[in-house]
C-alpha cells in the first residue's frame, strides 16, 4: 500500500508541475477536497484526491473557457445604445 501512496503522490506532483499556474490550483484544491471527502467515504483517500484533481482542472478550464468567450464577444448593440 505504501509503494501504492507513493506512486500517486509522485503522479499527483508531476501533473502539477507540467500544469499552468490555474490548472495547478484547480488541481490542488480539487484534491485536498477529494481525499477529504474519500478519507470518510470508505479511507479512499488517494482516489479521492485523483478524482478531485480531475474535476476541478475541469472545473477551472470550464469557467476560463467561458471567460475567454465573454472577451472574444463584441458588445451587443441594441435600441438602447447611446452613439
Amino acid at each position: 500500500m505504501n509503494k501504492l501512496f507513493a506512486a500517486t503522490v509522485i503522479s499527483l506532483v508531476a501533473a502539477v508541475g507540467l500544469a499552468s499556474q490555474a490548472q495547478a490550483k484547480g488541481c490542488i484544491r480539487g484534491a485536498v477536497a477529494g481525499g477529504v471527502a474519500g478519507h470518510y467515504a470508505g479511507h479512499h483517500a488517494v482516489v479521492g484526491a485523483i478524482g478531485g484533481c480531475i474535476a476541478a482542472r475541469h472545473y477551472y478550464k470550464q469557467q476560463r473557457l467561458q471567460q475567454q468567450q465573454q472577451i472574444q464577444q463584441p458588445a451587443p448593440q441594441g435600441a438602447g445604445a447611446y452613439r
